[in-house]
């Protein structure tokens, strides 16, 4: 009954009666390989990783959580990222203590959406870990457009500039992003935090196109 009153449906692949089914659940799986290191068109000029490939039902969830409020998605993409942060430490990447910062978004966005998809994702992927900080430390300026049907050269040219310090953050940083395309995003955020004096380790998104 109350399927048919709020009709739900799995926000990878639409299936019904279930918010988040098995089968795409374990497309956000995170192996022991992952995340897997990735060359963006433009070099952010730090290592970048990512969880996997923007397609499929991780490509749906993501787009369901940023454009449609899909909040419940939050869950199952913090657990891939704290698995994947796990990951990098064991590597050596990442040492803690750390602070991630999310990659900016546009403040008409965030408002439409009601607030940060990847800091909630980043607060969530962290909240028992006390060696990790979630800080918002970037924005973005004014006129900065989306990003979407934009050249490599017009994603450049859109960012170039247009990102700013929030707030002070000090010691090692994480860049978390929720998807990387050009790399245009990842290198003007590494170049603003560069400039303040912080280190910037690495670029972690949930998913590279």
């Amino acid at each position: 009954m109350l399927d048919l009153i709020l009709p739900l449906e799995c926000g990878g692949c639409g299936a019904p009666s279930t918010k988040w089914c098995d089968a795409c659940a374990n497309t956000l799986n995170v192996h022991t390989d992952e995340p897997h290191l990735v060359t963006p068109r433009i070099d952010p000029g730090v290592p970048v990783f990512a969880l996997g490939r923007y397609v499929g039902p991780r490509r749906q969830a993501i787009v369901a959580l940023k454009e449609h409020g899909r909040r419940d998605l939050v869950a199952p993409f913090a657990r891939a990222l704290a698995l994947g942060i796990h990951h990098l430490e064991t590597w050596g990447i990442l040492d803690t203590p750390f602070t991630i910062v999310p990659a900016p978004t546009r403040a008409l966005a965030a408002r439409r959406r009601g607030g940060d998809p990847v800091l909630r994702i980043a607060n969530e992927a962290t909240r028992q870990n006390h060696n990790i900080a979630v800080v918002r430390a970037l924005k973005t300026r004014a006129m900065v457009r989306d990003s979407v049907g934009l050249t490599v050269a017009d994603r450049e040219r859109n960012l170039a500039g247009r990102i700013a310090l929030a707030k002070r953050v000090t010691g090692d940083v994480l860049l978390v992003d929720d998807i990387v395309t050009t790399g245009a995003t990842a290198r003007e955020a590494v170049r603003t935090l560069r400039e303040f004096g912080v280190n910037v380790t690495g670029v972690l998104a949930l998913a590279h196109a």
